[in-house]
């Protein structure tokens, strides 16, 4: 069986009672960074050995796991150094390749960002979609968040300190009468969620010294934002519809539009369109 287990995303008081039974009872645990998965377990005195399987090695080492487990007959742990495994983080992939050899997969849910920020938002909508990480490249970004605008009513980010303050300014820019609740270092001492519109909550993070220490995790709030309208399709003149017909179908003029009429074109237009054809072609 594999368990995919949830672990704190920063406060260790949010570790269940049943992930801790879960990593002592396996046989293994899958972890993102065995280095911090180790400090976890030592700390609810774990004893279950440890085997790396991150993004950068996903792919070779998942494989490796689902063999021993059908091969040993052994139960295995995937966790990460934070929250949920397989969203915006690895396991995905394990996940998948478990399922396929016929092994239970269960979830054993716990902390994660995503749901945390969205229930101290204070933001009320009936739906919301789950971006992760957005793309770095500026260019990128703006479509991505212009897209979402359009089609979202509400959308989570998780973000780096690093970056956070380059995204916040492009949503300042781009999509001004956004709302957000932004969420900084959640579970921890010195958690913090600034809310308002976006170019107010921009403008404090900017001026405070401290933005650059922390996770974040952002709700975008788009329904005051200006919806685009889709442009609609260009219609194809009569004209070109004439001569499409004629040449695919090696017709004459009067077969075309005799085609054109019988596919619910008014007739006079039809004719109309033949005349005006037959001018640019210099006939009578």
């Amino acid at each position: 069986m594999l368990y995919v287990v949830a672990t704190p995303i920063g406060n260790l008081g949010d570790m269940s009672p049943r992930a801790v039974e879960t990593l002592k009872k396996v046989h293994l645990i899958a972890a993102e960074d065995t280095r911090m998965t180790m400090k976890l377990t030592q700390h609810f005195q774990i004893d279950t050995p440890l085997t790396s399987c991150h993004r950068h090695n996903e792919f070779g080492k998942a494989e490796q796991i689902v063999r021993r487990m059908c091969e040993e007959r052994i139960d295995v742990a995937l966790v990460t150094d934070a929250g949920t495994p397989a969203i915006s983080d690895p396991g995905t992939h394990l996940v998948r390749l478990a399922a396929e050899a016929g092994i239970t997969v269960v979830a054993v849910p716990g902390p994660t960002a995503m749901a945390s920020a969205m229930s101290v938002s204070g933001i009320d909508v009936p739906e919301f979609t789950f971006l992760g990480f957005l793309p770095r490249e500026k260019k990128e970004l703006r479509e991505k968040l212009t897209d979402a605008a359009n089609r979202l009513q509400a959308a989570i980010v998780h973000e780096s300190p690093y970056r956070v303050l380059d995204l916040m300014q492009t949503v300042a820019e781009n999509l001004p009468q956004t709302y957000v609740s932004v969420s900084c270092d959640l579970t921890k001492l010195h958690e913090l969620t600034l809310r308002g519109n976006v170019c107010e909550v921009y403008e404090k993070m900017r001026l405070n010294e401290k933005t650059e220490k922390g996770e974040y995790c952002i709700v975008m709030d788009f329904r005051q934002v200006p919806k685009r309208e889709e442009e609609p399709a260009a219609e194809v003149s009569l004209e070109a519809q004439l001569v499409d017909v004629m040449l695919s179908r090696n017709a004459t003029m009067r077969e075309a539009s005799q085609a054109l009429v019988n596919d619910g074109h008014k007739k006079n237009a039809v004719y109309a369109a033949s005349l005006r054809l037959k001018r640019l072609f210099g006939e009578d």
